[in-house]
């Protein structure tokens, strides 16, 4: 009975010490992840001159969303890993209440959506629109359109018609513009491009939330082992 006892604790105590060091290299993989993301961010930046499509909204825009994400996931891996490492209870559950706010900010953001499509739909065509008209009167737009134009092969935000006769060149020289004059708006082509890309868009919110919820019960089973060992807080 002592002799069974024993390999039970130990192979208890040998799933427990690869539950660990999972923790700690899945982590260290997302904290180069989330390094790499605030490097992409930088370089968009410097590169890009116009990185938002929402003119009212001109803060939120593509650099600056990379800068967050980039934080956020190095910040929250960093905790995963050394609470991991050093079997540090705060850290782990500052790792678990984290990821756990993040979820219910996905689950928010995810409602919103499906609530108020209609609102956001209006809301991003009053911002192109504005964003064109802006553009148009020779002031600069939040949005480098005749790059929108070529990479969507689209003109304007209805059609050629919404760029008039003394709207800036380098707009009206897109191919899409030159060949077509009917040819499809930015509005619909974009709304087009979000409903092509929904199927794989769900797909990755799954695993990504899969992953969320994994790492949340690793880091509680840790926590309710160190606990239990009356390790305390290192």
């Amino acid at each position: 009975m002592l002799l069974f006892n024993h390999h039970k604790k130990k192979n208890k105590m040998s799933c427990l010490k690869c539950l660990k060091y999972t923790m700690c290299v899945v982590n260290f993989i997302f904290f180069l992840c989330g390094a790499a993301i605030f490097g992409l961010g930088i370089y968009m930046s410097t590169t890009f001159k116009y990185l938002s499509l929402f003119p009212a909204l001109s803060a939120i825009n593509v650099a600056n969303g990379l800068y967050v994400i980039g934080i956020f996931v190095t910040c929250v891996s960093f905790l995963g890993f050394l609470g991991a490492l050093k079997e540090n209870r705060c850290l782990l559950i500052s790792f678990f209440i984290l990821l756990f706010l993040l979820m219910l900010a996905e689950l928010t953001v995810a409602c919103l959506l499906l609530f108020y499509e209609k609102d956001i739909d209006s809301f991003i065509e009053r911002e192109l629109t504005a964003s064109l008209q802006k553009d148009a009167g020779g002031n600069n737009s939040t949005i480098n359109w005749k790059t929108i134009q070529d990479m969507f092969s689209c003109c304007g935000v209805n059609n050629a018609s919404d760029w008039n006769s003394t709207s800036h060149s380098e707009n009206l020289s897109s191919p899409a513009c030159k060949t077509n004059t009917q040819q499809m708006g930015c509005y619909a082509k974009l709304k087009t491009w979000i409903e092509d890309n929904l199927l794989g868009t769900g797909i990755a919110v799954i695993i990504i939330c899969s992953i969320e919820v994994l790492g949340m019960c690793f880091s509680m089973t840790l926590f309710c082992h160190i606990s239990k060992s009356g390790l305390g807080y290192k």
